[in-house]
């Protein structure tokens, strides 16, 4: 009900925008340089630099980038349109202080290089920088966090060439912590690491649910797991094995979904676009969810009309512009691709689709064929997710008057379709829910 009640009230993006920059503000500098002095004190910290970082160039100039966060800090927060993504956002900032402090605090590392005299505004800019930032606070880079998180607000908002150009600029901050000989290699890395999972965990739109797991989705949770676990182990045995840290957080993700946080862990909206963070945090499993779909799609037709106008088939490629699209898959991003018209509705891999999922998807096609000649309803391979769904639209359409006949039907088009006990287990449920609908 208090969700219902703020939802309710008008958003005013200057007054709230700048409440959460009288909170952020002050908490950053307190914490940030109560961390840096405390550090400064003890006798434990230590530097983690590689060799090759000496022949980064000292770039006096580039002092100019690196300060600029500061203004670009507080300009985000009043270029949000809802209150839900200033919420959102605040929560991002405030998550990124914490989470870079607590760092600072258990894994103290110091820069090591001694910074050349520079003088003129550029001088002046180091020399008020050095008044309040000692070379403690390093690994993970807060300035790079924070250069993630801003950037991804200013990309939401702004379109064509000032997308570029803004692009451009953020990754010229990112550059100069390196090039005022601010921070190590080693403070980037695990800050844009930070930052992904930070933006990750906080999405902008959509909430995180969890709902029980079947026995079946439990079964798989478990293997992505142990591959997780694996990928851990392998990494603390093997030279530069942090190296595996990256898709052992892809799978660890991947069965955090199967064991019941479901399609939400993909972020996929419902124009088939998984959110940026998920792409980079999911790459490894991702990367492998294309290789297999190319794989085990090499000698399958791209589709086959089942009646009426819609087609089932496998997810697209680059181009598909004969046909409006309805997106089955929760882990494929659509992209570049192109289509009249794309809606999606992700449902995960391997998982026999509820009850309640099977109705509002076959719900959504039904909407989307009235309003189109053609519909491509495709999966990943276009033959387990795709074809229950499809299955189930010829018995609400009347095309088929039980789940055998509408199985035979879809397999006279395309015999490769995989449905199992359970897949035709809630096709009866389906089946039988029609009728009593058609009954009252």
């Amino acid at each position: 009900m208090t969700e219902s009640l703020l939802t309710q009230r008008p958003f005013s993006p200057w007054k709230q925008g700048l409440c959460w920059l009288m909170l952020l503000g002050p908490l950053f500098f307190l914490s940030y340089g109560q961390v840096n002095t405390f550090t400064a004190t003890r006798d434990d910290v230590e530097s983690l630099v590689f060799a090759w970082e000496r022949s980064i160039p000292f770039v006096p100039w580039t002092i100019v980038p690196y300060w600029s966060i500061d203004l670009l800090y507080g300009i985000s927060l009043f270029i949000c349109t809802s209150r839900q993504e200033l919420m959102r956002h605040g929560y991002r900032l405030l998550a990124a202080s914490l989470v870079a402090c607590a760092a600072f605090l258990l894994f103290p590392l110091t820069f090591t290089f001694t910074r050349p005299e520079t003088q003129g505004a550029f001088g002046w800019l180091f020399r008020q920088l050095e008044q309040f930032d000692l070379p403690y606070n390093q690994a993970p880079s807060l300035h790079i966090i924070l250069t993630w998180l801003l950037w991804l607000r200013f990309r939401q908002h702004l379109k064509s060439n000032a997308r570029i150009v803004a692009a451009s600029w953020f990754l010229l901050i990112a550059v100069s912590v390196l090039t005022t000989w601010q921070h190590h290699f080693i403070d980037v890395i695990s800050g844009i690491g930070v930052a992904v999972i930070i933006s990750y965990l906080i999405p902008i739109r959509g909430e995180w649910r969890w709902q029980r797991p079947t026995l079946h989705a439990r079964r798989l949770a478990s293997k992505y797991c142990l591959g997780g676990m694996l990928f851990l182990l392998a990494g603390s045995a093997i030279p530069c094995g942090y190296l595996l840290l990256w898709p052992a957080m892809a799978l660890l993700a991947v069965a955090a979904g199967y064991a019941g946080l479901g399609v939400t862990v993909f972020q996929k909206n419902t124009c088939g676009n998984l959110s940026l963070s998920a792409r980079l945090l999911l790459l490894p499993y991702l990367t492998g969810a294309r290789i297999s779909r190319c794989w085990f799609s090499r000698h399958s037709a791209q589709s086959n009309e089942i009646a009426a106008g819609v087609a089932l088939g496998r997810f697209p490629g680059k181009v598909q512009q004969d046909f409006d699209v309805f997106d089955l898959t929760a882990e494929l991003h659509k992209g570049n691709r192109n289509a009249q018209r794309w809606q999606a509705y992700p449902l995960m891999d391997l998982l026999v689709p509820d009850i309640a999922h099977l109705r509002t998807a076959v719900r959504q096609l039904q909407q989307l064929h009235r309003e189109s000649d053609k519909v491509l309803v495709c999966c990943a391979l276009g033959l387990s997710r795709s074809a229950t769904v499809v299955a189930a639209w010829l018995l609400a359409e009347g095309h088929a008057t039980s789940v055998v006949q509408a199985v035979e039907l879809i397999k006279s088009r395309r015999p490769q379709i995989v449905l199992t006990p359970a897949h035709i287990a809630i096709l009866e449920a389906f089946s039988k829910e029609q009728l009593c609908q058609t009954s009252l």
